[in-house]
């Protein structure tokens, strides 16, 4: 099943990007800040990342950070969750 294992990687890089970056999507979600629709949006962006090893390691260095990596393709939206 490499699609749900895929999805599953990015779904855990996704989160460890959240927390890192203080945005709590299930908070989210539970506001209205979040839609789920949004949230699968978000996934989606993840699964293509060019470079999901590179978050990987990002994420292994970094237990708090203002800002995602230039690359991650939910970094905008995340740091305004958190400032939420």
């Amino acid at each position: 099943m490499p699609g749900k294992l895929t999805r599953d990687r990015h779904e855990g890089l996704m989160t460890r990007m959240a927390e890192t970056l203080g945005a709590d999507l299930d908070a989210a979600e539970l506001r209205g800040a979040l839609p789920p629709e949004m949230r699968k949006d978000m996934l989606q962006a993840c699964t293509g990342c060019s470079d999901p090893t590179a978050c990987g390691h990002w994420l292994a260095t970094h237990d708090r950070a203002e800002a995602a990596p230039g690359y991650c393709r939910n970094g905008d939206l995340l740091a305004r969750l958190a400032a939420e």
